[in-house]
Formats: C-alpha cells, sequence, structure tokens
C-alpha cells in the first residue's frame, strides 16, 4: 500500500475544504431561498378561491365578512392598505411572506371600498354585519307585541341599513344627499307601515305569526331601500367592461340586475334567523326554566341571531358572483350597437360589479 505523502494530503484537504464550502453555500441558499419567498409571480388581487364557484364565493366571504377584523386597530388596517398596494407595485419590503400578503388582504377587502380604497365606517361594513345585526334583528324579534317597540327597532333597523347601502355602494355612481335621505325616508316609512299594519291583521292570528312579521317588514323594507340607495344606476346605468377592464359604457340592465341580486341577498341574509328562531323561541318560551328567567329571553335571541348570521352573512353575499357576466345582446340597443361598431363580434360579454 503507497503511503499517502504530504502533497497529496495537502490536496485532500484542500478538496475536502472546497466540497464542505461549496455544501455551506448551497445550505445558505437553500435557507435564504426558504426565507426569501419568490413573489414575482404572486398575484394579490387574484382570488384565493374559485369565484365561479358557489363554493368558492362563500370561502371568499367568510374570509373578508370575518367579524373579528372589525376589532383590528387603524394601524393594522393602514399597514395592511400599505402591502396590498406595494404588492401590486411589486416592491414589497424584504423578506415579505405569502402568508403576510393574504392577511393584508383580508384586511384590505374587509375595510377598504373595492372601488375608491377608501376607509369605509365600522358599522357600514359587512364584516359588522353579524355584529350589528345579530343585535338589531334579536331586539326586532323580541320585542313585536308593543306598537312603540315595532316603530323604534324598525326605524333603527332600516337606519342601519341605509347606512351598510351606502357604504357599499358603487363609487362609480355618486349619491347625492338628497338621494339618500328619499331613500332612507321612503325604507323606513315602508317598513313601519309594514309591520304595524300586519301587526294589526294578525292580532287574532296565532302568536306564531305575529313573530314573522318583522320578517315580512325587512323583506318589503330591502326591496325599496335598495334600488332607491341606487336609483342613479337605475337612472345613469352602471359601468360594464370586457374581460380586459376596458369601459366600454354604461348600462342601465345591467344595474337593475345588479341590484336585483343584492336585494335577492339580503333577503336570503336576514330569512332564516327570521323564520327559524321565531319556532325555535316560541319552543323554549313554553319550558318551565324558560318561565323562571324571562329576563334572559333577549340575550337568548340576539346570542341565535348571532349564530344563524355568521354562517348566512357569506353564503347570502356569494349566492352571485360579485362580478357578473352579462351578454352584449342582452344590453340596450344603443350600447349594443357602439360596441358592435367599435369591437365587432370580439366582444361576446360585458362584465360589472354588482355591489353589496
Amino acid at each position: 500500500m503507497r503511503l499517502a505523502t504530504a502533497e497529496s494530503l495537502k490536496v485532500d484537504s484542500t478538496w475536502q475544504q472546497w466540497g464542505q464550502g461549496r455544501r455551506d453555500a448551497e445550505y445558505t441558499a437553500l435557507c435564504a431561498s426558504k426565507m426569501e419567498p419568490d413573489l414575482s409571480g404572486f398575484n394579490i388581487d387574484a382570488p384565493r378561491w374559485d369565484q365561479s364557484t358557489f363554493l368558492g364565493r362563500v370561502k371568499h366571504f367568510f374570509n373578508i365578512t370575518d367579524p373579528r377584523t372589525v376589532l383590528i386597530p387603524e394601524r393594522e388596517l393602514d399597514w395592511a392598505k400599505m402591502m396590498v398596494e406595494k404588492s401590486r407595485m411589486g416592491v414589497v419590503p424584504p423578506g415579505t411572506q405569502v402568508e403576510q400578503l393574504l392577511y393584508a388582504k383580508k384586511l384590505y377587502d374587509s375595510a377598504f371600498h373595492p372601488d375608491t380604497g377608501d376607509k369605509m365606517n365600522v358599522i357600514g361594513r359587512m364584516s359588522f354585519q353579524v355584529p350589528g345585526g345579530m343585535i338589531i334583528t334579536g331586539f326586532m324579534l323580541q320585542f313585536y307585541r308593543t306598537m312603540p317597540a315595532i316603530i323604534f327597532w324598525q326605524w333603527v333597523n332600516q337606519s342601519f341599513n341605509a347606512l351598510v347601502n351606502y357604504t357599499n355602494r358603487n363609487a362609480a355612481s355618486p349619491t347625492s344627499v338628497r338621494q339618500m335621505a328619499l331613500s332612507y325616508l321612503t325604507a323606513t316609512t315602508t317598513a313601519v307601515t309594514t309591520a304595524v299594519s300586519m301587526n294589526m291583521l294578525t292580532k287574532k292570528a296565532p302568536p306564531l305569526v305575529a313573530r314573522w312579521v318583522p320578517f315580512a317588514a325587512v323583506a318589503a323594507a330591502n326591496c325599496v331601500n335598495i334600488p332607491m340607495m341606487r336609483q342613479q344606476e337605475l337612472i345613469q346605468g352602471i359601468s360594464v367592461k370586457d374581460k380586459n377592464h376596458n369601459e366600454l359604457g354604461h348600462s342601465r340592465r345591467a344595474a337593475a340586475i345588479g341590484i336585483t341580486q343584492v336585494v335577492i341577498s339580503r333577503i336570503t341574509m336576514a330569512a332564516p334567523g327570521m323564520i327559524l328562531l321565531p319556532i325555535v323561541m316560541e319552543r323554549l318560551e313554553k319550558l318551565p326554566f324558560m318561565q323562571k328567567v324571562k329576563v334572559l329571553h333577549a340575550p337568548l335571541q340576539v346570542m341565535l341571531c348571532g349564530c344563524f348570521l355568521i354562517f348566512m352573512v357569506p353564503v347570502a353575499c356569494g349566492l352571485f358572483p360579485q362580478i357578473c357576466e352579462l351578454p352584449v345582446s342582452y344590453l340596450e340597443q344603443e350600447l349594443q350597437d357602439a360596441i358592435k361598431a367599435k369591437y365587432g363580434e370580439l366582444v361576446p360579454s360585458v362584465y360589472f360589479n354588482k355591489g353589496l
């Protein structure tokens, strides 16, 4: 066996050091790649779930209507907006993780208007629908017997709805103060009139029927409040675009479809709680122990309303796609002619934001 010379040992040692250095460099690069994720292909505005499916839309709205986001401090919301804007420009701070950007987008979608980017008032946000709706709906269902209580809670509910409708309006169609006031007064009058008249008609009906009066009033008011608040869209039309987001014009028919879908969603949001909960409470209130704790009936009803709304807010919002597709052939004739004159048959459909 040949004895290793000093020269050969030196060469072997050099190769070992080089190999170790290379492995260290590869390990460092691997760690760096884990610490510095490649965000070049990340699109923060791309939906996390398939918005063409009902389940995908429900997951999306579960995320952005999370009532816990109402408690997020202002500075954290401002941070979320900054992160979203930087991500859109492709200049996120070094070390930013995808999870951080997704969380920032969740906060941004829950608190900022999708059209203007302005921070929305807390009460008008869809994430406030659960805490706000559960309190108002619970007390509406609890205090349905006396006329003053009916009038007061219907007024409170319509005030809340008017603020929500205004906050989530389509920013491309400005709403005047006169229009907002007229919408608010009309919806409130409709709700109170419906509730009072139906309450008088159901005095001789079974108690359960009287418990359903608030839902009838809420449904009737929604059919008035939302179209009135967004009447400018029905008069001037809503902005419609092609699939590349190029504006093609304004359509009154698209506005009518969007508003109708929003009305259906709002009624659906309230229906399970306001229809099923009276049946549950009717049974519970007959139990002996419930007779002894009547003071807890209202808090219990509020809590149960919250349980319904936690699920119904995202479900109702996800009934229809947020960005609606409409065939060009369904648009007004003059808008059809204008699109075909400019694009021919290259634009088969238009897209528009229906609002919330």
